[in-house]
């Protein structure tokens, strides 16, 4: 049985930069299959299984959650960032403009009350903004 040039493995999975969940799902699946082939992975799966993971983690570095050791106001930078939101999106949340900025820029401290509405409009866990 013939084995697949790094080429034809490339023209086969197409990878490319992860820009949604969908893209995410299916390039580590094909990265799993070939983690799953263990010592039977031949150079070109292999060369192929690293980058696969390199795409996988530069989507990981942009969407994931920041650390747990930032301040409140970087989670909220970063979720806000890497949401698609504006500050103006936050207006509903601290009801002032300069509480916005007050808030991003760590000059305010953010309510429980607004810690539960920020939990609720980026889907995470309240505990983060405070």
């Amino acid at each position: 049985m013939p084995t697949a040039t790094y080429e034809q493995l490339l023209a086969e999975t197409v990878p490319q930069v992860i820009e949604t969940d969908r893209q995410y799902r299916e390039i580590g699946s094909r990265f799993g299959d070939l983690v799953g082939k263990g010592r039977f992975r031949t150079q070109s799966e292999t060369k192929l299984m690293r980058l696969l993971g390199l795409l996988i983690e530069d989507y990981d570095r942009r969407n994931a959650l920041p650390p747990d050791d930032g301040a409140p106001p970087d989670r909220l930078r970063f979720l806000l960032e890497h949401s698609g939101k504006t500050p103006a999106d936050l207006l509903p949340v601290f009801g002032q403009r300069s509480h916005v900025n007050e808030a991003l820029n760590g000059k305010r401290r953010i309510s429980a009350e607004q810690a539960r509405k920020l939990g609720r409009m980026f889907n995470v866990n309240p505990g983060l903004f405070i």
